[in-house]
Formats: C-alpha cells, structure tokens, sequence
C-alpha cells in the first residue's frame, strides 16, 4: 500500500477522476473492467484513505457512460443498466449499435463543412470509442477524407482553436531529462505503434509547430480502423521543439511552445533521449513510425536508427510503397516491365527520393541490372531544374544517386520534352505544376502517358483529375494523392485512383507486430507493395488503386505478405509460423463490436 503522501495525492486525484464517491461507498458497481480486476470488489473508502486504484469499485454507472472504451451509448440493456447502476441516466429506448451507427451518420451528414464534421468524429471518438471505428469502418470512403487528408490538413492548421481535449502524448524541450518520466505518465503500458512528429512538415502546409498533433492521432485512428490494431496499442506523440511558423508564434490560441524551432545539438539530443526512452519503456518490438519530418531530419533520423529500433517513415517507406505498387498495377493498363519505362519526379525530397530507390530496388531484382544502372531510368526534378551530374557537388546527400549525365534543364515542361517519359510523378508539395502545356506533352510522348499528382492536401495537388482527363483528352491514367470525384469526359466516366498511404501503412504494421520482428527491412517494403488486390473491374475504369471498401482485406493481405517474408528470411521470434498468414491476420484485428457486460 502506497503511504507518501505525494502518493495520497495522486491516488486521490486518479478517485476523484475515475468517479469514485467516497460517501457512496457501500455499493458496488460491476464496472471491473475500469478497474482493471474483474474479481475484486472492494469497496472505496472516504477521500483520505489510501487504496489502489486498480481494485477501486464504483457507486454509480456515471463513470461508465463517461469511458469511451466502454461507453455503448444508448446500447445499454435492460439488464446492464440494472447492474451497472445507469438507471435514470439514460433515456428508456434501448438502441442497437447498428440504429446508434445509422443515427450518427445521419447527424454526421448534416454538416456542410468538412472541418466540422472532423471535429465532430474526434468528439465521438473521445466519448464512444467502438462507435466511432464501426462508423469508419463501414463507411470508409466517405469517412476516410474527412479524419485524415485532406480534412487533417486544415485541422492542423486550426488545431488551437478547435481543441477540445487531449488526444496522444506531448513531448516538448521542457521535458529533457525527463522523457521516460513522461511515457510513463500514458496510461496504456502494452504500446504496439507509436507515431511521432516534431510538425515541421505537415503535409503540404510547412511548419505547424504543435499543432501537428492531428496527424498522428489521424494515422493511428487508421491503423485501427483499416489495420485492426487495437486502440489501446497506439500512442500518438509530438514532439516540440517550437517552430518557425511566426503567425502561429503570433496566435494567442497556439498551443506550443511559442520560440523558434530547435535545431542542431538541441534537437538531436531531444530526439535521442525520446528513442531511448521508448525502447526502454515498451521494449524493442514497438513499432515507430516517422511522420511529416522536413526532409533533413527525416532521412537523418530514419537513417540512425533503422539499425537500432523497429522505425519506419511513412512519407519515405510508405509513399514508396503505395506509388510502387501503383506502378505495377498501371503495367496491366499502358503495357511492358518497370525497366521499359522513363520516369520522371516533380519532387526530389524525402517522398520522391523514396519512391525512386523502391523502383530501382524492384527493378535491379526483377532485371540483371545494378542498382546504379537501374536508377539511371529515374530522373529528379527540384526547384533549381533536372538533378544533374554538373549539380552533384550542391546537391543535398538523398539527392546525388539521381544526378544522372545530361545538360542542364531549368524547368519541368523543359524536362518533360527533354527526357521523354513514360510516366509523370508529382511529389513537390506546390500545387498546379502539371500545367496544360505538360500534360499535352506527355500526351503527345505516349498513348496512354500515366501521371500521378501524389501532393497533400488537395490545394497542393500537381493538377485536378479533371485537368489530367481534359488536357488529355481522355488518353491519361491519372491517379492522386487526395480524393476528386469521378470526371465526365466526352460521356465517358473517369474514377480517379487514390494513392492513398492509408493503403499500406495499416496492414504493413499489423504485418510486423504479427510476426514480432524488431528492424524494418527492404525486402518487407517490396512485399507490401506487391500485394495487389486491384479487380479486373478497376482496371476497366483505368483505376489503379482497389476500392477502400475492401480495405481491411486489403489490410490482411499485405500483413500476411509482410509476415511471409520475415518468416521465409528468419526474421520472425514468434513461432511456430501460422499455417494461414491471410486467416491470422484477420483474427488478430480489433472489432469495433459493443461487448456484452455482465
């Protein structure tokens, strides 16, 4: 029993949180589930007695309609609100969850601005948690743009003046040295997947300091929602080191650190002492995804610590993934192998680059070709023109593989003529780069020129699907980084194909934590973005990316592929391997289905 009274304090303040009325304390609720000991029914005691809060019972069904993991809303039976003491807390319908999903959406649906409807599902999700992931998971294509892009984007950007409670952890420069002290204040301790971001490069949107904290909790909303992992394995973290956003140092609503961005020693040190603290906390197999890092901390960071820690950066890996097996999709559409195509990236940070080395890796495998050889089909382009070999000394680290022999080329139509390419990837984060000039010519190049405006959010995107079917004139295989509606083009229907992270990421990390590996490695990324699931339908309608309706098959398919591969190379520690990978990734999702309480 605990007896500092620093202890007292604490204990008495997690009673009073958890509901606990000292006054009332001859009766018993059954929500044990809270408590954390479905057998023990002690009793609290008044205020100034010390107790264990994992052994606490409960005097009124208060608490649990006040749980989110928990709370079934009008779900409650007869029975339930009989044993849980919810009598005259609820009115007297007993809804299902189907009637209570249905509800929702409608309500849901009576907003016209995509930031309210966002602010509403974070509100659901902090009040009823298994509603709000059967909402999304049943209504994913609806659902999907409005809690992650493009809706986060302007979320992030407004996060100060819609926040509302707490979502994830807040790690900021006041607490070094204390960083482990700090995890440990979470409380969930069996952590599976943690995403992290300082906010220097939300999306397309630049340096949005704290306020980046929307991205994480989005991404993790979908690793459960489309992935299965449970919600109480997620951490969602910031880490604030200030920023360089002076409207928002301006903002009296900013909810960070109001200084300049950190950098050099300072940072590295902060993040140095995160990573170290998490390893030690949830041990080696919590998976730790990088997001929305400006390039030069991105690589750096994935770069130090993919050999130490099971790390993985979604704009670097995950992009590269999605793209590439969007480009092995495509094939079935305009024809040949990877290595017959040109390619040509608006775009040479930490998306770009990265999707270029996954070409070249699945190239060099599939052809005789040297990885070098293999990335001389890759052309860069960046703000200062073409990355050639005459720009190799100025150029940044990630950039110098693709400085390829040619003469200089200041633009990217200039390019588009120059270097011909089959395909047109768009990485650049500046919006309205595919102009009508470039896309006519990639037209006048190739019958059927495949282009991807991969940038987020939607007012960054290289060119609108309308655009790409217009200047086309019909002959382009577009896909897109953010969701447009289908375009009518000389009668004929359009669908856009989304290349959309949200494809890979989810299953990718159930993969790894099924299988218990402790290092990402290239070879899983390769199986991820081989799991294809796209219909003979799709490819009909010159879609190249699956319908989100089968997302979560989707979702076990490439975990199970992952999982495959680290079983085939010995990289797995738990065995025996399962006989079906598909089967048991499926059985280790988490269902958002309201649970019986006795």
């Amino acid at each position: 029993m605990l007896t500092t009274s620093s202890s007292l304090k604490r204990l008495t303040s997690l009673r009073r949180l958890l509901g606990v009325l000292g006054d009332r304390g001859d009766r018993k609720s059954g929500l044990s589930v809270l408590a954390g000991n479905e057998d023990d029914n002690n009793t609290a005691n008044d205020d100034d007695q010390p107790f264990t809060p994992w052994a606490v019972s409960v005097a009124s069904g208060h608490t649990l309609l006040r749980s989110p993991q928990h709370n079934k809303g009008l779900a409650f039976t007869e029975k339930e609100r009989d044993a849980h003491y919810l009598r005259g807390l609820l009115p007297p319908v007993v809804f299902t969850q189907e009637l209570e999903e249905k509800r929702t959406l409608h309500l849901l649906r009576q907003y016209q601005v995509p930031l309210h409807k966002y602010i509403a599902m974070m509100d659901l999700q902090e009040t009823n948690e298994k509603l709000f992931y059967k909402l999304l998971i049943d209504n994913v294509e609806e659902l999907l743009p409005i809690v992650y892009t493009p809706t986060v984007g302007e979320a992030c950007q407004k996060y100060g003046s819609i926040y509302r409670r707490p979502q994830g952890l807040y790690i900021s420069l006041k607490d070094k040295g204390k960083i482990l002290e700090v995890l440990k204040n979470w409380p969930e301790k069996n952590i599976q997947v943690i995403v992290v971001t300082d906010g220097e490069r939300i999306l397309g949107l630049g340096d949005l300091g704290c306020q980046g904290m929307g991205i994480p909790v989005g991404k993790l909303s979908l690793y459960t929602a489309l992935g299965g992992v449970r919600p109480s394995a997620c951490l969602p973290v910031t880490i604030d080191v200030g920023t360089k956003n002076e409207k928002l140092l301006n903002d009296e609503f900013y909810i960070g650190l109001k200084q300049k961005r950190a950098t050099g020693e300072e940072y590295k040190e902060l993040l140095e002492e995160f990573m170290t603290a998490v390893k030690k906390n949830y041990g080696e197999k919590v998976l730790i995804q990088f997001e929305d890092f400006a390039n030069h901390n991105a690589f750096d960071l994935l770069t130090k610590y993919r050999t130490s820690h099971l790390v993985f950066n979604d704009d670097i890996q995950g992009t590269a993934c999605v793209v590439l097996g969007g480009l092995l999709s495509a094939l079935k559409v305009i024809g040949g192998t990877l290595s017959d195509h040109t390619f040509l990236f608006l775009g040479a940070g930490e998306a770009g680059t990265g999707i270029a080395e996954l070409i070249s890796l699945e190239i060099s495998k599939k052809t005789k070709l040297t990885m070098e050889e293999s990335r001389q089909k890759i052309w860069l382009v960046d703000s200062k023109g073409l990355v050639v070999s005459s720009r190799k000394d100025s150029l940044q680290k990630h950039k110098q593989p693709w400085a390829h022999d040619h003469e200089p080329v200041t633009g990217l139509l200039e390019a588009v003529k120059a270097i011909k390419p089959t395909i047109l990837i768009g990485t650049s984060g500046v919006g309205k780069q595919f102009t009508k000039e470039v896309i006519e010519t990639m037209t006048s190049i190739n019958a059927k020129p495949l282009i991807m405006a991969l940038s987020n959010p939607t007012s960054q995107s290289e060119c609108t699907a309308e655009e790409a079917y217009t200047w086309s004139q019909g002959h382009a295989i577009f896909a897109s980084g953010s969701p447009f509606d289908p375009v009518i083009y000389e009668g004929k229907e359009f669908v856009t194909g989304q290349a959309n992270n949200a494809y890979i990421f989810p299953g990718f990390g159930l993969g790894l934590i099924m299988c218990g590996v402790v290092r990402v490695h290239d070879e899983f990324l390769l199986a991820a973005a081989l799991a294809s699931q796209v219909t003979e339908e799709d490819y009909a309608k010159g879609i190249i990316y699956p319908s989100f309706k089968n997302i979560r098959k989707i979702s076990a398919a490439i975990a199970a592929k992952v999982a495959s591969r680290a079983y085939e190379y010995g990289l797995a520690s738990h065995l025996p391997r399962p006989s079906n990978l598909v089967k048991f990734a499926e059985s280790c999702m988490y269902s958002p289905a309201y649970r019986n309480y006795r």
